[in-house]
């Protein structure tokens, strides 16, 4: 049962935590109508990711076991069968389905849509050269438009075009580190980059992804006050109402971008991301300050 778990890697389910991105950036996090369907999209998003996990398993088993990291999985190991994670896939993928059926039609939709995407990503882009990083990054894309779709709530275009950047940014990184580390012979898709090619990626994706959100802090709408601070800052700094308070969080996100580059260029340590977010302190750090800072500008003054 452990393999099992194991191979629906329950670690990266943080990925689909994105959905929770528009409750919480237009301030509907307490607002359960809002919160309810959210929730049931990430758990239906959570299921349907470990059943193409399994079906990306399933693909690449044989090659897996020649990876220095990969041959330790589950299936690779032989730890469970492929008759078992076939039947385990399909149990997820309907379960997924049913759970995304019961936020609305549209989600349901976009849920089909996703699923498609990540079993043809398993079985064709991931081997294709540019389809591979743009596939990677259209997963984070559809899954921050899914929180929208399930809410009701939409997030700012700047905040959807630095989502965009820093999706490529990373899947890029990822590629760059599998690249530097393990070489052309475990992917097939690295046969069509070269380290130069790779590094311009990543350098251009990081830059973009600045430029947006800085657009982003510069361009939002002001501040609709009403937390617990709001009455003291009326009647002592009235002034800092009319502030762009979103610009502040430009320092943990300008320092998140400049430490996960260090990772990707210095470590080589970028090919499994949501292991790095999870155990890297300075990153999880400016992660959570960005977190504390947005959640104190919406919700508490």
């Amino acid at each position: 049962m452990s393999a099992l778990i194991q191979s629906l890697r329950p670690n990266q389910w943080i990925k689909n935590l994105s959905v929770f991105a528009a409750v919480i950036l237009t301030g509907q996090l307490f607002n359960s109508s809002a919160f309810f369907p959210s929730l049931l999209a990430f758990i239906s998003f959570c299921l349907l990711s470990s059943s193409s996990y399994l079906v990306n398993d399933l693909v690449d088993v044989d090659k897996d076991r020649l990876h220095p990291v990969k041959k330790n999985r589950p299936l690779a190991r032989g730890a469970i069968t492929q008759k078992t994670a076939i039947i385990t896939a399909v149990i997820l993928f309907l379960v997924g389905l049913f759970f995304a059926s019961r936020v609305n039609s549209t989600f349901f939709s976009l849920a089909i849509i996703f699923i498609f995407l990540q079993y043809s990503y398993s079985f064709f882009i991931k081997k294709k050269a540019l389809l591979d990083i743009m596939g990677i990054a259209l997963f984070f894309i559809i899954r921050t438009y899914a929180g929208e779709i399930a809410s009701g709530y939409h997030l700012p275009v700047w905040i959807m075009l630095a989502v965009i950047f820093l999706s490529l940014f990373i899947a890029s990184g990822k590629r760059r580190s599998e690249l530097y580390r393990s070489g052309r012979s475990t992917r097939k898709a690295l046969e069509g980059y070269n380290k130069s090619l790779l590094n311009f990626y990543t350098t251009i994706f990081a830059v973009c992804t600045l430029i947006c959100y800085a657009m982003f802090t510069f361009l939002a709408e002001p501040i609709s006050f009403g937390g617990i601070i709001h009455e003291f800052l009326v009647e002592n700094y009235p002034a800092a109402l009319d502030r762009k308070w979103w610009m502040v969080t430009l320092i943990p996100t300008i320092f998140g971008i400049m430490r996960y580059g260090q990772i990707i260029f210095e470590m080589q340590e970028g090919e499994r991301p949501e292991r790095v977010i999870a155990t890297d302190i300075p990153l999880l750090a400016s992660i959570i300050l960005w977190g504390l800072m947005i959640i104190t500008i919406i919700y508490v003054l």
